[in-house]
């Protein structure tokens, strides 16, 4: 079988020149958690008592931004990172983005995104959302958004670096191993395989 990654160690590559640059490339876990985790109180504090969304709406909506999300995470992994432009600088930029994941796929410090991705991305989507539905129904729905993405970034760190003993997560870890070690063009999803199976990207031979 041919092999899909430069280490399996907990071991990390220099990407970039400058050391500030280099630095900036790596992230603890827990980043994520401390930037986001107010955004979501923040939004859900703000449909109760700002837009005073309906009582009823806010779970239903909350719930509608995770599948939403669940929905995004597929399409960015799959046309976002896996996407890699001609020539030396597309190579280049694959690798930044998503390629030096799959080369160190045990890297403890690359494994949630970096705030320089995740924050721009928080902001494209609040401003699509409050075009589409306008500022009210988009507070629920962008709290269960982000929440749903900290459910990623926290599922894919776990993946990597917990023994699970739940059948459950053993399930999604081994989904996504599979897409490290064995069929990296197949199996997209990380926190589910729901999309893969509505976008028939599950594993060949399955």
């Amino acid at each position: 079988m041919e092999k899909n990654f430069v280490s399996n160690k907990d071991e990390s590559v220099v990407m970039f020149k400058s050391p500030v640059l280099d630095k900036l490339s790596r992230i603890h876990w827990s980043v994520p958690l401390f930037i986001f985790v107010p955004v979501v109180l923040y939004f859900i504090y703000r449909s109760f008592f700002v837009v005073h969304v309906s009582i009823g709406w806010i779970p239903v909506l909350f719930i509608i931004g995770i599948f939403g999300w669940s929905f995004t995470e597929y399409v960015l992994h799959r046309y976002g990172f896996h996407r890699e432009l001609p020539g030396k600088l597309g190579k280049r930029i694959h690798f930044v983005i998503h390629g030096v994941h799959h080369d160190y796929p045990n890297d403890t410090h690359r494994l949630v995104m970096v705030p320089s991705l995740s924050i721009p991305l928080a902001f494209f989507f609040y401003f699509l959302f409050w075009l589409l539905l306008g500022p009210n129904l988009t507070s629920p729905l962008y709290a269960g958004f982000v929440a749903g993405y900290l459910i990623y970034d926290m599922t894919h760190y776990a993946i990597h670096h917990y023994a699970f003993k739940s059948k459950y997560w053993i399930k999604i870890k081994l989904h996504h191993m599979k897409h490290h070690y064995q069929q990296p063009d197949r199996g997209y999803g990380v926190s589910s395989s729901f999309w893969d199976a509505i976008f028939k990207s599950e594993f060949r031979g399955k």
